[in-house]
Parts: structure tokens; C-alpha cells; sequence
């Protein structure tokens, strides 16, 4: 009896071990698959902040956690089993999908360029996708809405690329590396996001109780900083949209065999680094970057008014042919 609880107790063991060195390998897959979505990673973190600017302070963390909530569903509940099943059977799927999300984004980019040269136009536009909501909380909710849909292209595109990284043939392991990473990557990016919609009372806090000269001089600075910082952050969060989108697209392109703007992203990668040698990767990046962003602008530029003769009429048809609820 004893010799077989032994032997039993001797497997369970062997069981943990087997546990905890899968874990740990699932953990090890996550966060180096999260390592090669870090550009889009960045670019999720620097748009995310657009949808808290102008909300009173006691809103804003209620807001990143409502965004925050709505990430994880989308990653976990929607994209998560997507990926991977259609990874299973459908992977000629996932490219056009992508470039669908790709477009979109750079849709949102160039109308928020739009708005900022031509604010008057620009309204008319939005005006005529959707009429507004008159309730109290409309403007809350459908920045909460916008910020949701434009984290499910950018979570598409993070959950896609670490699906390419995960180097492991068992359909469970990959699951649970791409929740993981998801999951990781959501709670890094909505934190940061936390930190810098609150930096302001933090710094204001700071002005009025801090115990040194230094430290409050330290506040009174972030204070006047933090206005200058969120429109540099808007406008890199308008970039970071669009040149996302343009990659994507560009990418789409190049599979399905039309590979002009892919080839002149290259060559514009190739010209700055020889132009500056001593910081080639840096100066590709950005040179692959900004044919991104312009490639993207354009086809955004194309797809606002294809958004506000075309696509927003027929969907205000659809909605009203479909029959009403009581």
C-alpha cells in the first residue's frame, strides 16, 4: 500500500513538473511573440489616450477600464478562437480581413487629418455617417464605441503577428500563448494609458503637498507640460493609426501580387540607411514609417468621401429595411 502511494505521489510530481516547465514555456512564447508586436503594441498605446482627452478627471479612469474591458473581450472572446480556427481552416481568410481592418484605420487617421485643416467639413462628414444621440452619456459612450472598434483592428493585427511568432505545433499551447500574450500586452498598454491620462493630478497633487522646493516645482512642471504632451501624443496617435493601416494594406497587397507600394517602402528603407549609416535600423524605420503614413493618408483620403456617399446611405437603407424592435 504504502510502496503505491509512493509510486502515485512520484507521478503526481512528475505531473508538476511537466505543468510548470509548459507554463513556463507558454510564458517564455508569450512574451517573446509579444516582443516582435511591440510596433503595434506602441502604436495601441499611443491612439488610446484620444478617446480620454476632454473628459473630467473623475471620467477618465472609468473610461481606460471600460477600453481596457472591452480589449480583453475582444482579444479573448472574438479574435483569440477567430485566429486560430481560421488559422486551421481558413487561413486565406485572415490576409483580407486584415487589409479590411488596415483600411479602416487609415480611414480614421486621415479623417482626424481632415479634421484638424478643414474642422467645419469634417463635421459635416461625421454628421452625415450617423445622426448623433441626444442622450446625457452619447459622447462618452461612442468615444468608448470608437476606441473599442479601432483596438479590435489594432488587436487583430497584435494577435495575428504573434501567431506568426508561436513556434508550437499543439493547438492548446498555441491557445493558451495567445491568450497570455493577449492578455499581458492589454494590461501593459491600458496601464500605461492609465499613468499618463492621470500624470496631470498626479503632477497637481504634487504642486500643492509635496515636501521639498524640488518636488514641487517637479509638479508644478508635469502641470504645464502635460496639455503640450497629449497633442504631441494625439498627433502620434493619428500617425501611429495610419501608418499602421498603410503597412497593412501594403502588406495585403504584396501577397495577393500587387507589390508596388510595398516595393517603394522597401527602397525608401534601403536609401536612408545608406543615406545614414551610422543609424541605418533607426533611419529605415522611420523612412518605412513615413511611406506608410503616406500611403495610408492617401487611401484614407479616398475612403471618406466613399464612406459618406456610399457606404454610410447603404448601411442607413439596410438599417431601415431591417424590421424594428417594439
Amino acid at each position: 500500500m504504502s510502496v503505491g502511494l509512493i509510486a502515485l505521489l512520484d507521478d503526481v510530481a512528475g505531473l508538476v513538473k511537466v505543468a510548470a516547465a509548459s507554463l513556463d514555456d507558454i510564458a517564455g512564447q508569450a512574451a517573446k511573440a509579444g516582443v516582435k508586436a511591440a510596433g503595434a503594441v506602441i502604436d495601441d498605446a499611443a491612439v488610446t489616450p484620444n478617446y480620454v482627452h476632454g473628459f473630467t478627471a473623475d471620467r477618465e479612469l472609468p473610461i481606460v477600464g471600460k477600453i481596457a474591458w472591452g480589449s480583453i473581450k475582444n482579444k479573448l472572446l472574438f479574435l483569440l478562437p477567430a485566429a486560430l480556427l481560421l488559422s486551421l481552416f481558413a487561413p486565406w481568410v485572415i490576409t483580407p480581413l486584415l487589409m479590411l481592418g488596415g483600411a479602416y484605420l487609415c480611414y480614421e487617421g486621415a479623417e482626424k487629418v481632415f479634421h484638424l485643416f478643414a474642422p467645419h467639413e469634417a463635421e459635416q462628414h461625421e454628421a452625415s455617417l450617423e445622426p448623433a444621440s441626444l442622450a446625457s452619456t452619447s459622447l462618452e459612450d461612442q468615444k468608448i464605441s470608437g476606441a473599442i472598434k479601432t483596438d479590435f483592428i489594432l488587436s487583430a493585427e497584435i494577435m495575428t503577428i504573434i501567431l506568426a511568432a508561436i513556434d508550437v505545433e499543439n493547438f492548446w499551447t498555441r491557445a493558451a500563448i495567445l491568450a497570455v500574450a493577449g492578455i499581458g500586452i492589454t494590461i501593459a498598454v491600458y496601464g500605461a494609458v492609465a499613468l499618463i491620462v492621470k500624470a496631470d493630478d498626479f503632477g497637481l497633487l504634487l504642486a500643492r503637498k509635496g515636501r521639498t522646493q524640488t518636488g514641487r516645482a517637479s509638479g508644478r512642471f508635469i502641470v504645464k507640460a502635460m496639455p503640450g504632451f497629449m497633442q504631441v501624443l494625439s498627433l502620434v496617435g493619428t500617425a501611429a493609426m495610419t501608418w499602421v493601416g498603410g503597412s497593412i494594406v501594403a502588406h495585403g497587397l504584396y501577397e495577393f501580387g500587387f507589390d508596388g507600394p510595398e516595393h517603394i517602402i522597401e527602397a525608401a528603407a534601403h536609401w536612408a540607411q545608406a543615406a545614414l549609416p551610422s543609424i541605418a535600423g533607426v533611419a529605415g524605420w522611420f523612412a518605412t514609417a513615413a511611406v506608410d503614413f503616406v500611403f495610408g493618408l492617401v487611401l484614407g483620403a479616398i475612403l471618406i468621401p466613399i464612406a459618406g456617399y456610399i457606404i454610410a446611405p447603404a448601411w442607413r437603407t439596410i438599417k431601415h429595411a431591417l424590421p424594428r424592435r417594439a
